[in-house]
């Protein structure tokens, strides 16, 4: 079902600062390591980190992938710091994300 204009809520770039939208395509992960990496970063209390809007993972194509909405380019890279030892240690290479400016967002 489409969601109608008067029901739902633009957020241009004039009413926020940009926002980033970051994807990751692993070459190889699973999901007990993705639930495990979670549960780590919740248990040392990195988890949701500041700055993190939407975060969704899924499966496509036979492929395991993150897409995330940040606050700011700046809150990505610090949160990153903590995170990549906790991705080492689970054994996942997350490989270069793709970065996209975020220019609209529309909520229901």
């Amino acid at each position: 079902m489409a969601t109608s204009p008067t029901s739902a809520t633009p957020t241009t770039m004039d009413d926020r600062a940009t926002s980033v939208l970051v994807r990751f395509s692993p070459a190889s992960i699973t999901t007990e390591q993705y639930d495990e990496t979670v549960r780590r970063l919740e248990k040392s209390g990195d988890w949701l980190p500041e700055g993190l809007e939407f975060h969704v993972a899924f499966e496509a194509g036979g492929k395991f992938r993150v897409s995330e909405i940040w606050d700011s380019q700046a809150q990505f890279d610090a949160f990153g710091k903590r995170l990549m030892p906790i991705l080492e240690d689970v054994g996942i290479d997350p490989g270069a994300p793709e970065m996209v400016e975020i220019h609209n967002i529309i909520r229901r």
